[in-house]
């Protein structure tokens, strides 16, 4: 879909679906509840409806952990819009009446709940279904227009069958050849199986574009999200694994919050493998997405130019390195003198004898390292040590680790005490350089703070940092035509307007080249800093570039409420906006000023989460600001990605004191 022209600016909001209540949802929002909320965003003025991605994540409430890059979650399907659902009305009764009065929704209850009452419906109808699948039938049209759905019908049959589990331990059909996949999905025992998830997707694609026609007739851009990256355990990596580079792990590298790096244990893209199909598969996925949206956001836009890649083997991300990058070579190191056992020095750990008995003192029962036992049972497990993990190098008192090591995860299976473990899985990460091939290395991210490199002299350590940085300026130029490529490849396949997630250490062709690709980069109050300059100050609204998107908050952060309570320099923030009276307890008028600050952005489009939108009625607030979140990065549990409104849509809708606020709010900015 196009986006619907604008004159100036625009304003809008962030919900995920699952977010809204209404009179006709079950315990958690629906695809269908959309289409009273864009009312109520068309009487205030809201221009832009952003939801987080609606793609089926299974029993993982994160929605950035698809299990297809294609099919809809069960998850936002309204039972009781199905034409098949017509006598069911006592059961979708008790199934409201199960869940809708939570705060937070349920997720894996609703999920459960949904599918057991969609197979009952299923099964009622199932010869109807079958016969509509068959040559001439509607859902074999469908099915026609959308040949995913049999991959993934495949899929999930087969993880049904396991219990759920990853693919990878399934005892069969793990590793499915193209011939063999093609035989699974035209299998007749099957059949009935397989069309229960055809019937299920085409019943969400009808819902959702429903939502998506009537979204577009009010004039207001409904706009999607796209994580770049899919989770290893899809019917994509599962069916495609030629388009993944599964023995790497995609991640962020360490940084001041994450000292270890980030590890999303989610594969890497074969590049190479996908540009020989065209980007097939990516531009499918763009074009169902075109079929909803009029405009997306492409999530994590940095990993299109290169992405930070560790091994499947660690679990940290310190020794992982940008792909594509321009590699040091051995020729290079031997050139400013480090020969092989220089080089072996600087890209393996040397382990000395001392510091696994130093790790292990104290590990006796007694816990006291100065017991007569402790030297005793600090030695057995140190002979455990140098047992399965390490190598003797000749008569010296020091060791490298053995070859059948590969990353943290073995050292973790080695079962060792949980000391001699972190031991280590220190030393493990302890090295300037990793040889990531024979003879083609990348320096580790912080190779100063290691063991090796200080014993270099000064004149080498010079050399070194000299190489690593020409390395890194070289990249550069790789990075950017990695990112025009790709990024022209694919936003040139759909008309939606293309907004990315530019966040993070971002390197200085992305600007340049989101601008000219049309597409919109992101800047965050909060964190649009002059990072380098003293005092850290923000960036002024009006150097704001007018190609983006500017926002308080996101899905990862603390609401606008919970930053101004808990994390804000208040005092810093009103010097920044000349307006000292914003007073320390948020309510509906600090609410006001805080939202109205980022409106004056130069940005072209300004969004706004339902919750930082809601805190402009008293009505509104939670106890805590922090129930007010949608996720808490790092945490893995029944709260993120749960959040609800307080209350109905039309409740809220019926707040004059908020629509008032609102739709001033989006008049101040122009639109």
């Amino acid at each position: 879909m196009r986006f619907p022209p604008i004159k100036h600016k625009a304003t809008g909001v962030v919900v995920p679906v699952g977010a809204l209540r209404s009179a006709g949802s079950a315990g958690v929002g629906e695809f269908l509840d959309l289409i009273e909320f864009a009312g109520f965003c068309e009487r205030v003025g809201l221009k832009i409806i952003q939801l987080l991605p609606v793609n089926d994540s299974g029993f993982q409430s994160s929605p950035y952990s698809a299990l297809s890059a294609f099919a809809l979650h069960p998850l936002y399907l309204r039972l009781g819009a199905l034409p098949e659902a017509e006598g069911w009305a006592d059961e979708l009764q008790a199934l409201r009446a199960s869940f809708e009065k939570r705060e937070r929704f349920d997720y894996a209850g609703v999920l459960k709940a949904k599918l057991a009452l969609l197979r009952k419906i299923y099964e009622a109808n199932a010869d109807k279904i079958a016969l509509d699948a068959e040559s001439g039938g509607a859902l074999a049209s469908w099915m026609t227009e959308n040949p995913w759905v049999l991959e993934y019908a495949v899929y999930m049959r087969l993880k049904d069958a396991n219990g759920g589990s990853h693919w990878k331990v399934w005892k069969r059909h793990s590793a499915p050849a193209a011939a063999e996949l093609e035989t699974w999905k035209a299998d007749p025992v099957n059949r009935r199986e397989h069309l229960f998830w055809i019937w299920l997707q085409r019943a969400l694609d009808a819902q959702f574009k429903t939502v998506a026609d009537a979204i577009a007739k009010l004039g207001i851009a409904l706009k999607g999200d796209l994580p770049i990256l899919m989770n290893e355990d899809s019917c994509d990596v599962w069916a495609h694994p030629e388009f993944f580079r599964r023995e790497l792990s995609a991640g962020a590298p360490p940084d001041m919050f994450s000292p270890l790096g980030q590890n999303w244990q989610f594969p890497i893209y074969d590049w190479d493998a996908l540009a020989r199909e065209d980007y097939s598969w990516w531009r499918r996925r763009l074009a169902l997405a075109d079929r909803y949206y009029s405009a997306f956001r492409i999530d994590h836009v940095l990993g299109f130019f290169r992405i930070w890649a560790a091994s499947r083997r660690d679990r940290s991300a310190v020794l992982g390195r940008f792909i594509p990058a321009v590699p040091i070579t051995r020729q290079e190191l031997e050139a400013m003198g480090f020969d092989a056992g220089r080089r072996r020095w600087l890209s393996r750990p040397h382990i000395p004898t001392g510091a696994v008995y130093e790790a292990l003192i104290g590990t006796g029962d007694s816990g006291d390292p100065s017991s007569s036992g402790a030297a005793d049972a600090a030695a057995a497990e140190a002979g455990k040590v140098f047992s399965l993990a390490l190598d003797r190098i000749d008569a010296e008192e020091l060791w490298l680790f053995k070859d059948s090591i590969h990353g943290e995860l073995d050292i973790e299976e080695l079962g060792l005490h949980p000391a001699a473990t972190a031991c280590l899985q220190a030393a493990w990460r302890d090295r300037p350089l990793l040889e990531f091939e024979e003879g083609l290395y990348s320096p580790s991210w912080t190779y100063w703070d290691t063991r090796a490199f200080p014993t270099l002299s000064e004149e080498e350590r010079r050399r070194f940092e000299g190489l690593v940085n020409r390395k890194r300026a070289e990249s550069e130029a790789i990075w950017e035509d990695q990112g025009r490529k790709l990024l022209s490849a694919l936003t040139s396949a759909v008309p939606m307007l293309a907004c990315a997630e530019d966040l993070g250490a971002v390197p200085a062709c992305v600007p340049r080249v989101l601008e000219d690709l049309g597409i919109l980069g992101l800047r965050v109050l909060r964190w649009a800093r002059r990072w380098g300059d003293p005092g850290e100050p923000y960036l002024p609204l009006s150097d704001y570039p007018e190609a983006s998107v500017c926002t308080p908050a996101v899905h990862d952060s603390s609401t606008v409420r919970e930053w101004w309570e808990r994390e804000a320099d208040r005092d810093a923030f009103r010097s920044f906006v000349g307006d000292f009276s914003i007073p320390d307890v948020y309510g509906p008028g600090a609410a006001y000023s805080l939202l109205r600050t980022v409106a004056g952005a130069r940005s072209r489009i300004c969004v706004f989460q339902i919750q930082d939108l809601l805190h402009l009625s008293p009505r509104w607030y939670a106890g805590e600001s922090a129930a007010e979140r949608v996720n808490v990065p790092g945490s893995v549990n029944e709260f993120n990605w749960t959040y609800r409104l307080p209350a109905t849509i039309a409740e809220i809708a019926a707040d004059e004191g908020l629509s008032t606020g609102i739709a001033r709010l989006c008049a101040e900015r122009g639109d």
